[in-house]
């Protein structure tokens, strides 16, 4: 998975953190979240605001859907 893949980091972001309110959590504790992802293996350093951005609002977007299928 690569920081481009922003809908399969989201969907997995709501499974794994069921509790959270994405749109609470700063970007630094996003761009942890993501690095932290099973089968995450794009460069931890290769992202920026906006594709941290599109993450958490893709991820407060899912909050309650079922997971993406594989």
């Amino acid at each position: 998975m690569r920081w481009t893949d922003i809908q399969q980091i989201a969907a997995q972001l709501a499974a794994k953190h069921p509790d959270r309110k994405p749109l609470t959590v700063e970007f630094p504790e996003v761009r942890d979240l993501v690095v932290g992802l099973d089968g995450f293996g794009d460069d931890p350093a290769r992202y920026n605001v906006r594709i941290l951005e599109s993450i958490q609002l893709a991820w407060s977007d899912r909050k309650g859907r079922p997971p993406l299928s594989s």
